[in-house]
């Protein structure tokens, strides 16, 4: 076999039980999944499991890693945008990948990916912010409006993830628009 496609093969069981590691922990702790349970859900054996992860930890601390690394490449590419198209992009990103925001705004995983995604999406903010009001990016009072907008944004996308995206697109890029609009416009005003 060609090592290209060995590595898709790896690249396809890894992303699979990937998955498998997110739906489970819509369902429970991280602490109650087992292997046994990956493997059936992502429908390999448990050897396969153990040729690419030491345990269930090791599998989530590699999820997390690769989750971050995703989300820190997006959000790259947006913190050149304004506020909206920002906004629009992340929808769409959420709605392409919603076992990865289920994972994200699950009760059941360690709580760190929201952490850090959140950290980066402030991140995001306070560089337009800081832009936009000519502003020293380590002004204080952007750190705390950065903070309000990115929790306000991410509290509205999260509600949209726990109804399991019930709603439109469009709809959820509407109500964040509208909310998100005014709050730049008071922010930039004082």
């Amino acid at each position: 076999m060609s090592e290209k496609q060995a590595d898709r093969r790896t690249l396809r069981t890894e992303k699979a039980i990937f998955e498998a590691l997110a739906e489970l922990l819509a369902e429970k702790e991280l602490s109650k999944v087992t292997v046994q349970e990956l493997s059936d859900m992502a429908m390999i054996n448990r050897v396969t499991f153990y040729n690419h992860f030491l345990d269930v930890y090791d599998l989530y601390e590699k999820l997390e890693t690769n989750v971050l690394t995703e989300l820190g490449m997006l959000m790259l590419r947006l913190q050149e945008l304004p506020t909206e198209k920002i906004l629009s992009q992340l929808i769409d990103y959420a709605d392409q990948n919603r076992v990865l925001f289920r994972l994200i705004f699950s009760p059941n995983s360690t709580g760190q990916l929201y952490v850090k995604f959140s950290r980066m999406f402030e991140g995001v903010l306070r560089q337009v912010l800081a832009e936009r009001k000519h502003s020293d990016i380590m002004d204080p009072r952007l750190e705390y409006q950065s903070c309000y907008r990115a929790h306000a944004c991410l509290s509205v996308i999260a509600k949209w993830v726990h109804y399991d995206f019930s709603e439109s697109k469009r709809v959820i890029l509407e109500t964040l628009s509208g909310l998100d609009s005014n709050t730049e416009k008071y922010i930039l005003s004082k």
